[in-house]
């Protein structure tokens, strides 16, 4: 990652919710995204089988109202980030049974940028004070976010 990418990363989550990240966040939160992302479209492949179809649409991905409102947050935020160029990147996934429509690859970014919303503030409902994530609290948020993704 360029260290402009990095510069962004680490505005992104000081906007997000007060974070100061480093490199070994961005790894974290590189492989959290990566694992909610299979987890959204696993759940989309089983959705899209049920119905018949051999490919993924957007309307198949289990996006909660709570997470809904993150990519809305996300998008004002990236405004001025510009972020979402970075996200793109970010935005693979294994091979599936059912392949995902252009319309719904064309939503990774949008909806990795919602989860790294959602990850940011769930560090401050979790530890109000905090401003350094360590590896103990990137536990406890992707525990949080398997119980309910």
């Amino acid at each position: 990652m360029t260290v402009m990418s990095i510069a962004r990363f680490e505005r992104f989550f000081r906007a997000a919710a007060g974070l100061n990240v480093d490199k070994n966040d961005l790894k974290r939160h590189s492989d959290f995204v990566d694992a909610k992302l299979y987890d959204l479209l696993t759940v989309a492949q089983a959705t899209a089988k049920a119905n018949g179809r051999d490919i993924i649409r957007t309307s198949d991905l289990p996006i909660t109202k709570g997470l809904q409102e993150s990519i809305h947050h996300f998008r004002k935020i990236d405004q001025e980030i510009e972020l979402k160029p970075i996200l793109e990147q970010l935005a693979t996934h294994p091979a599936l049974d059912r392949t995902p429509d252009e319309e719904t690859e064309a939503a990774y970014p949008d909806i990795i940028g919602g989860l790294s919303l959602a990850l940011a503030q769930s560090f401050k409902i979790l530890h109000p004070d905090l401003k350094n994530p360590q590896t103990q609290h990137w536990d406890e948020a992707r525990a949080v976010f398997d119980l309910l993704l």
